[in-house]
């Protein structure tokens, strides 16, 4: 399976597949949860100094965003696997549940 064109479901299989011969074994649900809440916090910070007001740190020079970002992606996809969780199939009973509730509410709101 190629990594190219990838889809979230392919993606989860070959995040398994890492785990189960590369990484021996999931953590834990808790850690996990632990280590994207990290995660989106560096995202976060790169954000602040890269979009907002905040200056670059020395420890921040040479980050990017898309690195960072896959990170976040990367977790979320162990903790899908890992609650049996198939993220395609909820992604598009997201956009369902979005298309019902927001069908006109974003569209009538004056500030958009």
């Amino acid at each position: 399976m190629s990594i190219e064109n990838i889809s979230i479901r392919e993606a989860q299989e070959k995040v398994d597949n890492w785990i189960q011969t590369t990484g021996v074994r999931y953590f834990s649900e808790l850690t996990n949860m632990a280590v994207l809440t990290e995660e989106v916090g560096e995202v976060a910070r790169l954000m602040s100094r890269i979009y907002g007001d905040q200056s670059f740190k020395e420890s921040d020079q040479g980050k990017k965003l898309s690195d960072e970002l896959a990170d976040v992606l990367w977790v979320l996809l162990c903790i899908a696997n890992q609650t049996g969780v198939d993220l395609t199939d909820a992604l598009k009973k997201n956009f369902d549940k979005k298309n019902i509730r927001d069908a006109d509410r974003h569209i009538n709101n004056k500030k958009l």
